[in-house]
């Protein structure tokens, strides 16, 4: 009898107890809720956390478009070439503005031609090696050097009225020259409307380049210029004008007493 009551209160409880356990464990098995994450981890600055940097291969560094190969050009004495004109150059240089407008095209009167360019040639002459032959024709100046050969380098020279030839001997040379006008040559241009100075100090903007050397007692030279572009025309007042570049090459070569011949 006991027994039978027992198992009665025992299944009585257990019938009472399995609805409160099963709604217990029930949320264990039901399907999760979506996950929303906080604006801050969704701004831009982790996001971009996910974009992993790309490294590089030898194939990329060689063809990137940042290591195109650069277009040299000619034509213009570089600073390095020339301590001495670098530092006047910077002491003369005015600062450069960020809102400078840009630079113009170069006009196609001041391209310089590279046929003028210095080169060694063939030449065959009755002169010993070191004398200095201009053709003013050509508008070549030839350095006569060994084995038939010389250093060949574009020139400009006179103008119609101011051609000349003759020989003459170096008679002094001179690092970035001062230039002091002629007289005839100041009432010359001041009748065009042009005024020169009295005299000129050496350096970038002297007409007279980066050195010169005087023929004779005449008042004729062989000078470099700051106007590249004129080498192979007649535009000079009778002297003798080459690029600076060249004209420091030459002025290095020769010495005082060096036969010129201009023809």
């Amino acid at each position: 009898m006991k027994k039978t009551a027992f198992l009665v209160c025992a299944a009585a409880f257990l019938a009472g107890y399995a609805p409160q356990a099963h709604a217990q464990s029930a949320p264990r098995y039901r399907t999760p809720a979506a996950v929303v994450l906080s604006p801050d981890l969704t701004g831009p600055w982790v996001l971009q956390l996910a974009n992993k940097p790309r490294r590089e291969s030898l194939g990329d560094l060689i063809h990137a478009p940042r290591y195109q190969t650069r277009r040299i050009v000619t034509g213009y004495t570089p600073l390095q070439a020339d301590p001495v004109r670098r530092n006047r150059q910077i002491a003369t240089s005015e600062p450069i503005s960020a809102n400078a407008p840009a630079a113009q095209a170069q006009k196609p009167e001041q391209e310089y031609d590279p046929q003028f360019e210095m080169q060694i040639v063939d030449y065959q002459s009755e002169h010993n090696a070191g004398t200095v032959i201009i053709d003013t024709e050509a508008r070549f100046l030839y350095l006569i050097e060994d084995g038939g050969t010389a250093r060949r380098y574009g020139v400009g020279v006179g103008k119609p009225g101011f051609e000349w030839a003759g020989k003459h001997n170096v008679s002094r040379k001179a690092e970035w020259p001062g230039w002091t006008p002629p007289p005839e040559m100041i009432v010359r241009e001041k009748a065009k409307g042009k005024i020169l100075p009295a005299h000129l100090e050496g350096g970038p903007e002297n007409p007279l380049g980066a050195r010169a050397m005087y023929l004779g007692s005449s008042m004729y030279r062989i000078h470099g210029t700051n106007q590249p572009w004129s080498i192979g025309k007649a535009v000079s007042s009778g002297c003798i004008r080459m690029r600076n570049e060249d004209v420091i090459d030459l002025y290095e070569r020769i010495k005082v007493g060096t036969p010129v011949i201009v023809s």
